[in-house]
This record gives C-alpha cells, sequence and structure tokens, in this order.
C-alpha cells in the first residue's frame, strides 16, 4: 500500500516534514458494508474480544484504508456513551475527536496538520508490512474546551484469510511527559537559579561597603522572586490541566503591565544577547482580567520570542484596543518554519529538546480556558514572527465577583 502512495508523492522525509500526498487517495474509504464483513472476520477469530478486553490499553484494527473495524472495551469507556456500531468505520483521530480532523472533508489523515502526526506514520509504516511505534500529541475536543494528549502509538501488520490489517495499541503517556517535564524544571531550571542564589550569598559574605551592600541585596531579592515564580508557574499549570485553577480577576493597565515585563527582561540581560523594546504606540487600556495569570502568558511570549532569536535581535512588544477587546502582541524578526507552525502550540513540542514544549501549550491553555481570549500568531519573511494575545475589555462573568479594583 505505501508504494501505492509514493507513487503520488507521499515520501517521509528524515525530518518527517517534507511531506506531499494525494489528498484523494487518503481520504478513500471502504463502504459500511465491507466495513461490517471485515469486522465479522475479526470476531470470528477465536477468543480476540476477550484477550483484547483484558488489556488496559486502547486497541482497535484498522483496514488498510485506516478505518475501525474492530476495538476493545477501554476505547469505548474512553468515549463515554459510545458503541462498537458508533466507531465502526471511523478514523482514529476522528473517534478521537482530534481537532484538525475535521479541517478537510477526507478527515483523519488528509490534514496538513497530519503531516507532524506520529500517529499517522505509525499507521502508514505498519500498512507498509513494518512494526512501528512512535509518540503522538493530539489535541482533542471535550465539550467546549480542547485537551492535549500525549499518546504511545504502536501499529503492527498482520494477515486474516488474504486481507491485510493494523492492530493498532494507543498507550497514554501524558504522565510520563509531565514527570520529565518538572524533572527538567527542578533538576535544570530550578537549581540553576538556586545556585545563582547561593552564588549571591557567598559574595555578601565579604561585603562591607553600605551601597554594594544595598545592590546585592535587590539581586538576591529578583533571584527569590524568580525562584518563588518559577515554581508557581509550573503549580498553577498543573491546576490549568486538571481545572483547579483559580482565577482572581483584577482591573489592569495594559501599557504598565507590558512596560513592566519588557523592563524585567533588559534587566536580566546583563550580556546584551538581545534588545527587548516597548512599541511606543502602545496603549494603556484598562481592562479585567487575572492579573497573575495575564503576567505568565506575556511572560511566555517574550521569552520564547528571545530564544528564537539570534544574538543582537530585537523584539518589540505593544499592546493595543481594538473595538471591545485589547490585544497583547510580541515580534521577533526570525519567520517561523511551516513545520512548527502546525505543532506550536501543542503540548509537549518543542524546537528545544526532550522535556521542554510548556511554553507556548501554557500560553493557549491559560488564554482561552481561563482568561476567555484568544491566541495566534502570524509569520512573514518580512516582519517575522508575531504572537497576539486578545482579551475581552470586560469579562461578564466577572462582573458579579469580589475583586481588586
Amino acid at each position: 500500500m505505501m508504494d501505492d502512495y509514493k507513487e503520488v508523492g507521499l515520501v517521509e522525509s528524515s525530518s518527517a516534514f517534507s511531506i506531499e500526498f494525494s489528498v484523494n487517495m487518503l481520504a478513500e474509504r471502504l463502504s459500511r458494508r465491507e466495513v461490517e464483513a471485515q469486522a465479522n472476520l475479526i470476531e470470528k477469530l477465536e477468543g480476540v474480544q476477550v484477550a483484547f478486553n483484558a488489556l488496559p490499553h486502547v486497541i482497535m484494527v484498522l483496514n488498510r484504508q485506516r478505518q475501525i473495524i474492530f476495538t476493545n472495551s477501554a476505547l469505548l469507556a474512553l468515549l463515554g456513551d459510545v458503541d462498537m456500531e458508533m466507531v465502526l468505520g471511523v478514523r482514529p483521530g476522528e473517534v478521537l475527536r482530534c481537532i484538525h480532523a475535521q479541517n478537510e472533508t477526507g478527515g483523519c489523515g488528509t490534514t496538513e496538520s497530519c503531516r507532524t502526526c506520529g500517529a499517522f506514520f505509525a499507521l502508514m509504516n505498519g500498512l507498509e508490512g513494518k512494526l512501528d511505534c512512535r509518540d503522538c500529541r493530539i489535541s482533542v475536543r471535550a465539550g467546549d474546551s480542547v485537551r492535549a494528549l500525549d499518546v504511545r502509538v504502536l501499529a503492527s501488520p498482520f494477515e486474516v484469510e488474504g486481507q491485510k490489517f493494523l492492530i493498532v495499541t494507543m498507550t497514554d503517556i501524558s504522565h510520563e511527559k509531565r514527570r520529565k517535564m518538572l524533572e527538567r524544571i527542578f533538576f535544570h531550571d530550578v537549581m540553576n537559579t538556586a545556585s545563582g542564589l547561593q552564588g549571591l550569598l557567598e559574595l555578601g559574605r565579604d561585603v562591607e561597603d553600605l551601597e554594594e551592600a544595598k545592590h546585592l541585596f535587590v539581586a538576591l531579592e529578583s533571584v527569590a522572586s524568580g525562584l518563588v515564580d518559577e515554581i508557581a508557574e509550573q503549580r498553577d499549570l498543573i491546576a490549568a490541566e486538571n481545572d483547579e485553577l483559580k482565577v482572581n480577576p483584577a482591573y489592569i493597565r495594559s501599557r504598565e503591565l507590558l512596560d513592566g515585563l519588557v523592563r524585567q527582561f533588559a534587566a536580566n540581560d546583563q550580556y546584551g544577547r538581545w534588545s527587548v523594546r516597548l512599541d511606543g504606540r502602545s496603549e494603556n487600556v484598562t481592562f479585567l482580567s487575572s492579573p497573575v495569570l495575564l503576567r505568565r502568558v506575556l511572560k511566555n511570549m517574550l521569552k520564547n520570542a528571545v530564544e528564537a532569536s539570534p544574538p543582537g535581535a530585537v523584539i518589540t512588544a505593544g499592546c493595543r484596543k481594538t473595538g471591545d477587546w485589547v490585544e497583547f502582541w510580541v515580534n521577533n524578526p526570525v519567520p517561523m518554519s511551516r513545520e512548527v507552525q502546525l505543532q506550536v502550540f501543542n503540548r509537549s513540542f518543542s524546537t528545544k529538546g526532550e522535556g521542554r514544549g510548556f511554553g507556548t501549550y501554557s500560553m493557549k491553555l491559560l488564554t482561552e480556558r481561563y482568561l476567555n481570549g484568544r491566541i495566534y500568531f502570524t509569520v512573514s519573511a518580512e516582519t517575522g514572527t508575531t504572537f497576539v494575545a486578545a482579551y475581552p475589555l470586560d469579562n461578564k462573568e466577572w462582573k458579579n465577583e469580589e475583586f481588586a479594583g
């Protein structure tokens, strides 16, 4: 089957991104009658239902068109009030409610975002007769919100009465990814900050000049504050994913908030590696939101812009009133590549290595689930990459709550 796709240009490159494929071929499906005939073929296999249901992971049997013809009770339990008849003939991304599965009429496997999906490549390699295992990040719809799933997908080919099928196992590895993230934070980032704090304390032993001692105290206060903020940010991210994060709204002045963060970044750049500037046209808009959560979003926007830019680059931030919304934007001069654009808000995706990738994910999570806002980006060769976060001036559901003004 993979040879058929190669004829129309579906070829996985070493980077797994430079792919061209025939959407029509990937969209092909068998009829309901044909799918039911295949399902009956699998059901007749002795002990298959008992064996599959005894396993805790989601297991599906797919045909060559990547349609589900058989599954175990773990998938049905995950989906809720769903039976086998409802998933028969549906593709994995569709049944899991992947946010990209409906972007094209061909469904799961035919969208541009599928070019970066580990599950898609595992299935395609499986259909070529190869056992393949890949990690995959899936953003799924859950009611009105979007949830992030990290899954490990194992595709194993097999044959029944001359017909080729795939046994696909999906294992939730979200806890594994989160553990690695926390290990990186506490064993790397927090340790580095704590080491800086220890170094400043050691310097303080020999300080005799009063003015020098005052400067040292300011530096100590800044490092200690950063350490506490780093730990609090991860605590809030975990609470946000568990729907346990409490929003404490207050009136905010947009330019004052952004100017403070820009100054903080400038103060932390002791070696002139970057230049972060506030756009002089920025407006000081008064609006109702959570200062703590909004500060986390904007801080990550600035941090990502700095990390994506070469030494000496100028990063510009600004804010403006647009109708009934206030918009914050951060621009860096480097155009984001298309493969990064397709994954940038996925949890665990990062261009900076294993255990990273929670910055842009948390920006979207906090903005859209807790601050009733929206976040997006624009990319051009001329202006680089600009992230924009927009928030309503008045969050009506907060109006009756008590807040600091």
